[in-house]
């Protein structure tokens, strides 16, 4: 992306005929009689913003969540680690970090240990790689309070504007809108924010949905960059409120899992779960969509851009139908009675009990799910909320 304004006489990529409707094109986005008109150069301001981010989350988790943490009682079971064991060490990283019954045997041979405690190295030396509470606490921590604030902030952007309440006045007058300094702000944080969650995504815990987790942030980041470019910022600003609604309450809801209080995350989740429900399986695609993929075409006939953008929202569409699938799952098995909220997409810490169990007896543990102090933990089945 040329980080500058296309001319009217731009052809190729940014030709007009590509990006607006038809009589429309760069030339409206010139800055004229004191108004002023989002710019591509704007966007160069997320980078240093996304830094100042990261910087900021260091800060904020070392002086608020991990005090926090301790005072709400987040606390990890001892790890044994592994006793070192080149052999050993070299299987686990190189071919396989779960080694089938064949392996543990010749593995046991080859190191003069008995099958058993080389399951239990495997075992140990996994438990290593994952990260405790305390880290995950951290981070839910981190992105609870910024989803908190621009959820509140982008309420109070939007809340006095006519297209928050009819939201085809998102079209009036499209494209020469004018920019408010509040949009400015909000775009601005909200993109830096995503860009700085993807520079970090690769020291932060991975779940499951790690590849998911990718495609949301680069269709985000996509969404949000390409909406500034052709103003399509009052849909944006809809649309960043509507994630921020139930993103919040689902982070909540971890720092109360990882804190032991499952009552209260449970609670939380289940409000969590309505509130994602209806904004972005209901007002989402009904409302800001329908407003977005239908609406215009009354207006103006399609164009490439027009389908651009869309189809960037159809992509998150279907990732938010992927994980309304998930936590589904999950609001139907606590609901029954039991206390246990544990996330889908993390893997479970194993214990030493453990040790012995066979490969079989461990998959029909993971169909069926098994008993720890009187209640049913679904070993492969676990909540958003981790």
């Amino acid at each position: 992306m040329a980080m500058r304004m296309p001319s009217e006489k731009s052809e190729g990529l940014w030709a007009d005929w590509i990006w607006f409707p038809q009589g429309h094109g760069w030339a409206d986005l010139k800055d004229h009689d004191g108004k002023v008109f989002p710019k591509a150069e704007d966007l160069w301001a997320t980078i240093p913003i996304a830094f100042c981010f990261l910087v900021i989350r260091q800060i904020f988790e070392r002086t608020i969540a991990i005090p926090l943490a301790s005072l709400l009682g987040v606390s990890d079971k001892r790890r044994v680690c592994a006793a070192p064991n080149p052999i050993l060490e070299s299987y686990f990283c190189n071919t396989s970090k779960y080694p089938a019954q064949s392996a543990l045997e010749t593995l046991s041979k080859q190191t003069g240990c008995s099958v058993r405690q080389v399951q239990r190295w495997f075992r140990r030396r996994r438990n290593q790689d994952r990260p405790n509470k305390l880290k995950k606490f951290r981070e839910a921590s981190w992105r609870f309070i910024f989803y908190l604030l621009a959820f509140f902030a982008g309420l109070a952007v939007l809340v006095d504007k006519p297209w928050f309440y009819d939201m085809e006045q998102m079209w009036h007058g499209f494209p020469k809108m004018s920019l408010l300094p509040s949009q400015y702000w909000y775009y601005m944080i909200e993109l830096g924010f995503y860009i700085s969650l993807l520079f970090s995504v690769a020291s932060d815990v991975k779940r499951k949905d790690f590849k998911e987790q990718i495609v949301h942030h680069v269709a985000t980041i996509a969404l949000i960059s390409f909406s500034w470019l052709v103003n399509y910022i009052r849909a944006g600003t809809l649309i960043m409120l509507v994630h921020d609604a139930s993103d919040y309450l689902m982070e909540s809801a971890k720092m109360f899992n990882y804190a032991g209080w499952r009552r209260t995350c449970n609670f939380i989740f289940t409000v969590f779960a309505a509130v994602f429900i209806i904004t972005r399986l209901i007002i989402l695609p009904f409302w800001i969509i329908h407003t977005t993929w239908v609406y215009p075409l009354t207006l103006y006939p399609p164009f490439l851009g027009y389908y651009f953008f869309n189809g960037l929202l159809f992509v998150l569409q279907a990732l938010h139908v992927f994980w309304a699938g998930l936590i589904v799952r999950m609001v139907i098995k606590f609901l029954p009675g039991s206390d246990i909220v544990e996330d889908e997409r993390s893997d479970k810490e194993e214990t030493e009990s453990e040790d012995d169990e066979t490969d079989g007896e461990r998959r029909e543990k993971a169909k069926n799910g098994y008993m720890q102090n009187g209640h049913t933990l679904h070993n492969n089945n676990r909540s958003k909320t981790d």
